[in-house]
């Protein structure tokens, strides 16, 4: 039986009222979740493979040549604060600060995100067993497997759930330029190193980001369900 015009119009409003009320649902379920989803799979089936990617050497040589020492001390600098110096440190402060607050639901959420991400890239590390670059000798060398970087996995990790958590607060832009800022500057550092393929740090990215925004949309359902079109 075919729709009357009445009923029509009334389903089209019902249809644009839900998309005003979920199109940023479906936005950060494609750029944070299904985006780094196709990336991850599209790195880890070339390096499963063992197929060499034409812009890994290319972006290392590239970053190779800005070589100084005032560089070499900025980029050191980056990698550290990725990591032992920054990363680490800030993880326990932000979760410490959660549980302070009473805040149990962020907290679970923040641990969850953080503990795992560092026992996925452990886990993929071993699984892939990707040997670094050694097109050059690095000033900071390292000795694990390459894919995926944890320093890209645990900087974009603690980036994604502080501007999660941030998002519903006047925080919500300082915490995102913050990890705009942050996040490519230390993956950028260990390709500058020399001890992480460019596909490393993509991967790392894709992975965090897959992770925290799956641990998101299962501990806070009810922000991320869906109602139906014509019931926002």
């Amino acid at each position: 039986m075919r729709a009357t015009p009445a009923e029509s119009r009334r389903e089209a409003a019902g249809v644009r009222d839900w998309l005003a009320h979920n199109a940023w649902r479906i936005v950060v379920l494609f750029i944070c979740l299904l985006l780094p989803l196709a990336g991850f799979v599209t790195l880890a089936d070339e390096i499963h493979e063992a197929e060499s990617l034409h812009f890994d050497q290319a972006l290392l040589w590239r970053m190779h040549s800005l070589a100084s020492p005032a560089v070499d001390a900025f980029f050191v600098l980056a990698s550290r604060l990725g990591y032992q110096w920054g990363v680490i440190p800030l993880d326990i402060l932000l979760v410490a600060m959660l549980a302070l607050r009473r805040r149990w639901r962020d907290t679970v959420f923040a641990v969850t995100a953080l503990v795992g991400s560092a026992l996925l890239n452990v886990g993929s590390k071993q699984l892939f067993q990707r040997q670094r670059p050694g097109l050059w000798e690095s000033i900071a060398p390292e000795s694990t497997f390459s894919f995926p970087s944890g320093h890209a996995m645990g900087s974009m990790t603690l980036a994604a759930v502080v501007v999660f958590l941030a998002w519903n607060t006047r925080w919500r832009w300082p915490a995102l330029i913050a990890a705009i800022v942050f996040v490519p500057c230390v993956g950028l550092s260990r390709v500058y190193l020399g001890v992480h393929y460019p596909s490393d740090i993509l991967g790392g990215w894709c992975a965090a980001l897959i992770w925290v925004t799956g641990v998101h949309a299962l501990l806070f359902r009810h922000r991320w369900s869906l109602p139906a079109a014509g019931n926002p």
